[in-house]
């Protein structure tokens, strides 16, 4: 689009929670336009999460945010082409931007791991996740990791 921003859409509460984020996780996690099987998932997901973290003392769904929250990057590199060649160049992420990289590389990691249904997968990711460990633990530092080796090019930002 080239003049008008499109409207942001708003997002209804999920029906168990009233939580917006909630909502956009199972949407993210849907497939096919399936909502009610990634609403089961995702519920599933955070019941199997409660029973195997009891010792906490926490919520699930608080353990949820909590690990959603370590998983958010706080810096990305971006590809800037200068003076012919290509720089790494490090930059803030906007508040939107992480919430949805957070989401997708959890659902993404969970996708792939070992398990028989996606809402073992789901919990088993988000409580990796909760304890700073698991694949999208992991994909946070390593976007940190290139965001500190590049910041010499922080200089180039957009």
């Amino acid at each position: 689009m080239r003049k008008a921003k499109p409207k942001k859409r708003i997002l209804l509460p999920d029906p168990k929670f009233g939580d917006v984020l909630v909502t956009r996780f199972v949407n993210d996690l849907m497939v096919d336009g399936k909502k009610s099987i990634a609403y089961a998932i995702f519920y599933d997901s955070i019941e199997i999460v409660g029973e195997k973290m009891k010792d906490a003392g926490k919520a699930p769904l608080d353990i949820w945010k909590k690990a959603l929250e370590n998983i958010t990057p706080s810096v990305e590199v971006k590809s800037r082409r200068i003076g012919g060649a290509n720089f790494q160049v490090p930059t803030e992420v906007r508040p939107e931007r992480k919430t949805a990289i957070c989401v997708k590389n959890m659902i993404k990691y969970a996708r792939v791991r070992a398990g028989k249904s996606m809402a073992e997968k789901l919990s088993a990711e988000i409580i990796a996740a909760y304890n700073e460990e698991g694949g999208a633990f992991k994909r946070k530092e390593d976007m940190h990791k290139m965001a500190e080796a590049n910041k010499a090019f922080a200089h180039f930002k957009f």
